[in-house]
């Protein structure tokens, strides 16, 4: 998701996957130990259904994946899920398909970088989630790929790699991209989805705010005259919406239990209108998604979205249209700056440490369905 840093994480750990780690020396404690750490009210919460989700992005891959087999990684799954149960968490937002790769066995997409073995890593972390009770939802990024590197480094037959010579994948800084406008790419994302959902006991299929990269009129300048549409704006959003029902569709097709949920950035207008994201229509109509879950990763204080202002803002947004409504929380922040809040905010997670333990509270008492920690 657009600027999430884990603050657990080693910064040598996000400029790559490279690094070696030596065996584990010991295994986890086992599960009936961890069990019996739960300080949670198991059977209230699965009466209410009240979401209480937690990410799990590709930027932590490098400490369980990088030079360990596979038993090692699924020690360092289940050291990890067992920690995140003990808090609470009943939902998982796992990461399978960052970047043009697939963390799973994937007939389209080449292996995520971190994965060295041989092993699938998304079969075994829904494994380990369900033996603890917790949902496991496959989170893809539908149009972000691989960087100009990587990208020369794959196979000439990966069906992207062609792409990059016909447009439907561009740049944008170092990174490549798809254009939604494609109805071929649209068919390429919902066939990642089918292939995650027939393979694997998933329960439901994430995305979140990846959309179109730029504002910048020149990135598919070619494909909008084409189009015979006169407003670049519109049909940009209409290009992510039809994407985004296209993925609904699939999902509903495939596994009529599995969930499809969308987690857009919190500012509704920066959405529409930078991101081309049409949260409007997609939450606030049903057939688009079942569950909004915007990153409101703002503070009290914060002088452009202050925290309660934009909760209610999505909570008006998704009102009567039966799409839940899960809150994006910012638990990375805690304990540092954020220079984007404003005067007045900029402080107020340094100063404060009991913003999160708020929102949540806040997030319970309001018409909210949960709440997901990032970080």
């Amino acid at each position: 998701m657009n600027v999430k840093y884990l603050t657990l994480i080693p910064l040598f750990m996000l400029a790559g996957c490279s690094v070696q780690y030596p065996p584990e020396e010991s295994v986890p404690a086992p599960y009936i130990q961890e069990m019996e750490q739960l300080h949670i009210k198991e059977e209230a919460e699965t009466e209410s259904g009240f979401i209480h989700g937690r990410w799990i992005p590709y930027m932590e891959y490098g400490e369980y994946m990088s030079g360990r087999s596979e038993e090692e990684f699924r020690s360092a799954v289940q050291e990890r899920f067992a920690a995140a149960r003990a808090e609470g968490t009943d939902t998982l937002y796992i990461h399978v398909h960052p970047c043009g790769d697939a963390y799973y066995r994937s007939d389209i997409f080449p292996k995520g970088a971190c994965l060295d073995g041989d092993y699938d890593p998304f079969e075994i972390m829904t494994e380990e989630a369900h033996k603890l009770g917790m949902k496991a939802h496959a989170w893809i990024n539908p149009l972000r790929c691989q960087t100009a590197e990587q990208m020369q480094a794959l196979p000439d037959s990966f069906t992207v790699k062609q792409w990059t010579m016909t447009g439907q994948a561009k740049l944008k800084g170092e990174r490549w991209y798809l254009d939604p406008s494609y109805p071929e790419v649209r068919q390429l994302i919902c066939d990642c989805a089918a292939e995650l959902l027939d393979r694997y006991d998933a329960d439901g299929i994430h995305i979140d705010d990846y959309f179109y990269p730029t504002t910048d009129s020149e990135w598919d300048r070619a494909e909008f005259e084409m189009s015979g549409a006169a407003d670049l704006a519109q049909w940009r959003r209409d290009n992510c919406t039809a994407m985004v029902k296209a993925l609904c569709d699939t999902v509903r097709a495939h596994d009529s239990k599995a969930e499809f949920s969308i987690s857009p950035q919190g500012n509704i207008s920066a959405d529409i209108d930078t991101l081309y994201a049409d949260v409007r229509l997609w939450g606030g109509t049903p057939g688009y998604c079942d569950t909004v879950i915007p990153q409101i990763y703002y503070g009290f204080r914060n002088e452009t979205c202050p925290f309660e202002a934009t909760l209610r803002q999505w909570e008006e947004l998704v009102s009567g249209s039966g799409v839940k409504l899960v809150v994006g929380l910012a638990e990375y922040k805690q304990g540092k700056a954020d220079k984007w809040a404003g005067a007045s905010g900029e402080n107020e997670w340094t100063e404060d440490s009991g913003i999160i333990e708020r929102q949540k509270e806040m997030t319970e008492q309001s018409s909210a369905s949960g709440w997901a920690l990032y970080g």
